[in-house]
């Protein structure tokens, strides 16, 4: 009696083991948090737990808790930083690291190897120099960060809610996914959008007078894709300044969504592909 059930948990253990060796590794992600203005200190483990929760991806971080819009992470003058990463998600507040040198060593993985990336919120406003509330020339030197981008954005008004609505619902990124409205959130303008970008969602924020009525509407592109240098995939969301709306499941799902697609591990119906949802 005892030689058939050793068998039969033998069979069930190679089969175990077989299926776990057939499933993909996880997406290694780097996380590059710190800078001006946010509580990068909370968001970089909201963030973290909230991907590792949506997909078979891990999260390693580079953060430095300094409050400048300089901040000294350790990626500066290393342009073989992302070596060895799926993806890297820019998430730090850097407006004032403006030397053209170190801009291009921060683009190499993505504009030399090829490597996929993420751009949460503040990442807009970083790398930035000359006179970048104009727009920008394709090719100038104060251009490089803004095409990576594939949107060139300036700064933002006071802090209201946002309506955001998903202006195309067939992509794989947005499919399926609902319309909300944001707490109060801050909106970055749109100066330009590139002609490789393509815009995914927009957002309405209404700002009032002193009186409280309402004094303007503001629309802008708040989530969209572009393709860096005719290869690189690359999604970007100027959503996220708050740690509420961090870590609110609406955009947790967005930016996994995001993530998936830059890798090339999303389908076209929005639902990651065998072996990358969660574990």
């Amino acid at each position: 009696m005892l030689k058939p059930l050793c068998s039969l948990i033998l069979v069930a253990t190679l089969g175990a083991a077989t299926a776990s060796a057939a499933d993909p590794a996880p997406i290694k992600i780097l996380l590059l948090t710190g800078g001006c203005c946010h509580d990068y200190k909370t968001q970089k483990d909201i963030l973290k737990n909230g991907l590792q929760e949506r997909a078979n991806v891990t999260v390693e971080q580079i953060h430095v808790n300094d409050g400048s819009t300089k901040p000294p992470l350790p990626i500066y003058g290393n342009p073989e930083y992302a070596k060895g990463y799926d993806l890297v998600i820019h998430d730090e507040c850097a407006a004032d690291i403006s030397d053209p040198v170190v801009i291009q060593g921060v683009l190499k993985p993505h504009k030399i190897d090829g490597i996929p990336a993420v751009n949460l919120h503040c990442a807009m406003h970083c790398y930035r120099f000359g006179n970048f509330g104009k727009p920008v020339t394709v090719g100038a030197d104060n251009a490089a960060w803004y095409e990576y981008l594939g949107l060139q954005s300036s700064g933002h008004g006071p802090q209201e809610p946002i309506a955001i609505t998903f202006t195309d619902k067939s992509h794989a990124i947005t499919t399926n996914l609902t319309d909300w409205t944001t707490i109060h959130e801050e909106h970055y303008n749109n100066v330009q959008v590139f002609d490789t970008a393509h815009a995914l969602a927009h957002g309405t924020q209404v700002i009032n007078n002193a009186l409280g009525q309402p004094q303007r509407t503001n629309d802008f592109v708040v989530a969209w894709v572009n393709l860096y240098k005719g290869k690189t995939r690359v999604f970007s969301t100027t959503i996220g300044h708050n740690n509420e709306t961090c870590n609110d499941p609406r955009y947790l799902d967005l930016v996994t969504r995001g993530l998936l697609w830059a890798c090339d591990k999303l389908g076209d119906d929005g639902k990651p592909k065998p072996g990358y949802g969660p574990k």
